[in-house]
């Protein structure tokens, strides 16, 4: 059983420059999968404004995820459905191809993303499904996950870019004198903004998911 990731991307049609947005998706997911390697298949453009991605677990799905969306610059975003459940190889003639219960999941996933944003959910970007047959204990990780989701999303959606890039470094080892230095501005600005943003929460949170200390 593997993570099938579908993202799309948010107010496609409504972007100036559609090719020049791909290109930021595609710089900002190498520049994450070089920094924080989790996807057993980074996030590749399959059709229209959606790409598939492949991870191992939960929590690597759920962490790379998060980085993407910390990573990228304002006005581009991705929502994402992860699906819980086996994937399969099918053969075709244009090339590797995969198909299953995990990627069934992943779309009713999205499509769940899609039904929240205009209630009272906006900021909604993920959500979780699990194929039919999950045990016990996964119909209850996936039902807190969602939960985490929920609540992280909001977080995240809240957060300016600037905001979203010092977690991003803090997540990524960075210091705050390094991300002051970075950014131009003094090390109590750096710690100011990330207070502001609720980027410990968010950090303590990650930490726990994945059954580290921070």
């Amino acid at each position: 059983m593997v993570i099938a990731v579908i993202a799309d991307i948010v107010g496609s049609r409504k972007l100036d420059d559609r090719a020049a947005a791909q290109r930021v998706l595609d710089d900002t997911i190498s520049r994450v999968e070089r920094e924080t390697p989790l996807a057993s298949q980074p996030l590749t453009p399959t059709v229209g404004d959606e790409q598939q991605g492949v991870y191992s677990n939960l929590e690597d799905a759920m962490t790379g995820l998060l980085m993407i969306q910390l990573a990228l610059p304002d006005g581009i975003a991705f929502r994402f459905g992860i699906g819980v459940g086996a994937i399969r190889a099918v053969d075709s003639a244009h090339g590797a191809l995969t198909d299953g219960p995990g990627w069934w999941a992943a779309r009713e996933a999205i499509e769940t993303v899609h039904a929240r944003e205009p209630r009272a959910v906006p900021r909604t970007r993920s959500w979780i499904v699990g194929a039919p047959g999950q045990d016990e204990v996964m119909s209850s990780t996936i039902g807190a996950s969602n939960a985490y989701l929920l609540v992280r999303d909001e977080l995240v959606g809240s957060m300016n870019e600037r905001e979203r890039r010092l977690t991003y470094g803090r997540l990524t080892g960075a210091s705050q004198r390094e991300l002051a230095e970075q950014e131009g501005i003094t090390q109590p600005s750096v710690s100011k903004s990330l207070r502001s943003a609720g980027s410990a929460a968010l950090i303590e949170g990650l930490a726990a998911l994945r059954g580290e200390t921070s």
